[in-house]
């Protein structure tokens, strides 16, 4: 019967997105929004609304906040673990929203254990977590010296790919060695998610920044789109463009080479995760089991 008291913290940042409020055009003052009834073309005040579920084409059962409230989840101050499974088992497909998971007081040496338990193993731990309503499977990972807990989708929240049409194409061998060579080229044996950055966002900052500063925003042409007639055509264009790219010039290589020769170069709350079969108490502020 193992306990350890965590707490959780969002892993993402919302607040980066670039959103837009809806103005009037004439005044610029910002609008609000209305609910307007159209069999009546009334508006509605919100004391007035009560929410529906459609069972059919326009047709509908009503329910009130509190039978909504009684069919909810009551949230839980634990996060159950059922299961131990193999990190290559789980599908990113099954990937939701992520939160990093830290210790809470008295906590450290049994948060550290089960990092370095499923570092050890290659598992990651599946487990069941309640809140808002709602009931969540999610997913117990280390990093680093950290563990990290990842919100899942259930099984019938995926697609199957099978349902995608993908067709039938043959593939010749010299096509595949290509491609194979295309990707060895520009390979990299790490993830390194610091080297990119959301190009549409900055572009949008940069876009807000002139018009406060009172300039006009002028519309890039749009890029001609590529249309591939021949793919081993376009695979060879493409290892060709990679090599030239990666190609010193005359200048630059004459003033490498000298150097070679010398060798100089060179949102959170007290939570409790729970082990399978062990019971849960509770104290004040926290989740134990």
């Amino acid at each position: 019967m193992v306990s350890i008291p965590i707490r959780m913290y969002a892993a993402g940042e919302s607040a980066s997105a670039v959103s837009f409020n809806l103005l009037h055009a004439k005044c610029k003052s910002r609008l609000k929004q209305q609910y307007v009834c159209p069999t009546d073309n009334e508006i509605v005040p919100r004391d007035q609304m009560v929410k529906g579920y459609e069972f059919s084409k326009d047709q509908y059962v009503s329910f009130t906040e509190d039978e909504i409230k009684s069919m909810g989840q009551e949230t839980q101050k634990a996060i159950e673990i059922t299961e131990f499974v193999p990190v290559s088992q789980v599908d990113p497909i099954y990937f939701d929203g992520a939160y990093y998971l830290g210790p809470d007081k008295g906590g450290e040496k049994a948060y550290r254990l089960l990092n370095e338990a499923m570092k050890q193993t290659g598992r990651v731990a599946l487990a069941k977590w309640a809140a808002r309503g709602k009931q969540y499977l999610v997913l117990i990972r280390p990093v680093q010296n950290g563990i990290v807990m990842q919100q899942l989708l259930y099984a019938d929240e995926v697609r199957p790919i099978s349902e995608v049409p993908i067709g039938d194409a043959e593939l010749k061998e010299t096509e595949l060695k290509l491609a194979t060579q295309l990707v060895e080229q520009i390979a990299s044996d790490e993830f390194h998610p610091e080297h990119y950055e959301d190009e549409v966002r900055k572009r949008y900052h940069e876009a807000i920044k002139k018009k406060v500063d009172g300039q006009e925003i002028t519309a890039a042409p749009e890029a001609p789109r590529a249309q591939i007639i021949d793919l081993m055509e376009a695979l060879k264009a493409s290892l060709a463009a990679k090599n030239a790219a990666a190609a010193p010039a005359p200048a630059e290589r004459a003033e490498s080479e000298p150097e070679a020769a010398t060798g100089t170069e060179g949102r959170s709350g007290p939570r409790a995760l729970r082990a399978p079969g062990a019971r849960r108490t509770s104290s004040r502020g926290k989740g134990k089991s």
